[in-house]
């Protein structure tokens, strides 16, 4: 990646949410909306789409809904072709679609469920994204966020799968990072926290958790990210929870980085973390 500046694109108009039928994925697809985003809604639920695209065009947005499993190649490439299509464009992508697999150590883990997992997560992104980079690179850029976790940077004796995926995430952001920079696109890792979603309820280990994120601040870095407010943490690792836009765009005005700030690069460290 070359050095010096390099000018950022525009404001997002347009964004496409994958898993966007329920959770955090519902909740940034309608918050974007909010903001002033036409969305495009992706998931494998045709009813719920259509529930959160009500949502949208209720705040006076536009709504393009579509339907595809994110690990089917060519199910995604008409999904990104008929949210293209319907909005003019896609500025922002959030690649939130994602599974977790069962709180059992590796070998108890069911080798179909465990692939399907790492299918979801690092298959998925890099479909959509595949589909998606192109056309914004041909426009002068765009911005992606992957919804990623802190599960990413440490081990674990159980979901396997689900770590392993939030390894490999990490790398594929680093990737789009470092081709695409210098083209105007700008890639976030963004951590949502520990959210209350059907997914965390239903998860043994969260059983008795008090401290819970709130959405609402997963929401606001994905707005800033969309309006290019944090285009000079492109590359970087987010936690919503515990970053806020105030000390983020603090980072951001620091400008170059530092070897206290190396721990917020792409890299699988001893990263701080609890997120």
């Amino acid at each position: 990646m070359a050095e010096g500046y390099v000018s950022s694109p525009p404001p997002a108009r347009t964004a496409l949410v994958t898993g966007a039928t329920r959770g955090i994925g519902r909740a940034i697809a309608v918050g974007l909306a909010r903001a002033g985003l036409d969305v495009g809604v992706v998931a494998r639920d045709a009813a719920r789409l259509e529930e959160v695209a009500g949502e949208v065009r209720d705040l006076g947005r536009k709504a393009v809904v579509a339907v595809a499993d994110v690990t089917d190649s060519a199910a995604v490439e008409s999904a990104v072709r008929a949210v293209e299509d319907g909005l003019g464009s896609v500025d922002l992508l959030v690649n939130n679609a994602g599974r977790i697999d069962a709180e059992v150590p590796l070998w108890e883990a069911d080798p179909d469920e465990w692939w399907a997992i790492m299918e979801t997560n690092v298959r998925g992104p890099f479909l959509v994204s595949r589909a998606v980079v192109p056309g914004m690179l041909a426009r002068g850029g765009g911005r992606v966020i992957d919804l990623n976790s802190g599960s990413g940077t440490r081990d674990t004796a159980h979901t396997t799968a689900y770590y392993a995926s939030k390894t490999a995430l990490f790398r594929i952001g680093g990737a789009l990072h470092e081709a695409g920079y210098d083209r105007g696109l700008r890639a976030f890792e963004l951590a949502p926290g520990v959210v209350v979603t059907d997914m965390t309820r239903s998860m043994p280990v969260h059983r008795d958790r008090t401290d819970w994120t709130d959405v609402a601040d997963v929401v606001e870095l994905a707005v800033m990210i969309a309006r290019g407010g944090l285009d000079e943490l492109s590359g970087r690792y987010l936690r919503a929870g515990t970053d806020t836009p105030a000390s983020l765009r603090f980072q951001a005005a620091r400008g170059q980085v530092t070897a206290d700030d190396m721990v917020r690069k792409l890299r699988v460290a001893d990263w701080p973390s609890d997120r």
